[in-house]
């Protein structure tokens, strides 16, 4: 959901960002799936694009309920990360 944040994209542009910046091997039958659930859920709104070189493309964007769930996210990780952090330097 965070890649949605700079402007929308493309379900396989979101596979090779995720593989170009994070590393991650994330595959179409992940993501569109992952996509799907995010739409019903309301997190994400969709729209078709015409494309220059093939068919048109849905293209996704947070919604606000999208954005105000990303924010809780951010908040609950921060939190798993600092527990982590605390654990992995040796604390209780």
């Amino acid at each position: 959901m965070a890649l949605l944040t700079s402007r929308p994209r493309y379900g396989y542009e979101l596979v090779q960002e995720l593989a170009r910046v994070d590393g991650l091997l994330t595959s179409e039958g992940t993501m569109y799936p992952l996509l799907a659930r995010l739409r019903r859920e309301r997190l994400v709104v969709t729209e078709w694009r015409e494309s220059k070189g093939g068919p048109p493309r849905k293209y996704y964007r947070l919604s606000r309920t999208g954005e105000r769930a990303l924010e809780g996210f951010r908040k609950e990780w921060a939190t798993l990360r600092s527990a982590v952090d605390g654990i992995l330097k040796g604390g209780t």
